[in-house]
């Protein structure tokens, strides 16, 4: 699994104008394929009149499936354009559409590249960016008189607890970079006076 990759910050439509044509970038994440293609299809219906809706997208976070399409634009000079863009800017779980208003002057392969690998570029500079990173999901089950401590130390420190349960005793959900598992282990033991207990997880990714 890859540690870390990036994805846009938000979803949204960015507008640009070359030679009287518009060009409406609508980005947003995805976590498949089929979320990818209903994005799509949603732009798709809300452009029906557009001269073209081109689209590509990147899933996965070691861009394992990457697809593009022309949509009726001369070969790769749309799909392909777009796709490069965002493998450029490394990013991953990504759709991007980008809806063309034909303006009446021809671009040419080589401007319609720009044009379309341009609009990419520009909504991604305008939505924002964020990285995700790759975490270790581990559960701490500690006693009810030291699980306050415990939390507040672990917030203090910019641990990030997904959940926490109360029990007979309480059970934290906590991600940790992989990186740190032993010197939490070792700090958890010292906190607590070797009484919590701890059990590493699956993966996940969060916010870098």
């Amino acid at each position: 699994m890859q540690d870390e990759y990036r994805t846009i910050a938000r979803a949204g439509v960015h507008e640009t104008e070359v030679n009287r044509s518009r060009f409406l970038c609508a980005l947003a994440p995805a976590a498949g394929e089929q979320e990818a293609q209903e994005f799509i299809a949603a732009v798709r219906k809300e452009h029906a009149d557009a001269t073209h809706n081109c689209w590509a997208y990147v899933i996965g976070a070691d861009a394992a499936v990457q697809k593009a399409s022309d949509d009726g634009e001369p070969g790769g000079t749309a799909g392909v354009p777009m796709l490069q863009m965002l493998l450029r800017r490394d990013m991953r779980y990504v759709v991007a559409v980008v809806t063309r208003y034909y303006g009446g002057v021809k671009l040419g392969a080589g401007g319609l590249i720009r044009a379309y690998g341009g609009a990419v570029g520009e909504a991604l500079d305008a939505l924002g960016t964020l990285t995700r990173r790759r975490f270790r999901l581990a559960t701490v089950t500690v006693d009810h008189q030291r699980a306050g401590k415990v939390q507040n130390d672990l917030r203090a420190t910019g641990r990030e607890v997904r959940d926490v349960r109360y029990g007979e005793a309480v059970t934290l959900e906590i991600a940790l970079p992989d990186a740190d598992v032993d010197a939490f282990r070792a700090w958890l033991a010292d906190a607590t006076a070797g009484t919590a207990a701890f059990e590493l997880g699956g993966e996940a990714y969060g916010d870098a």
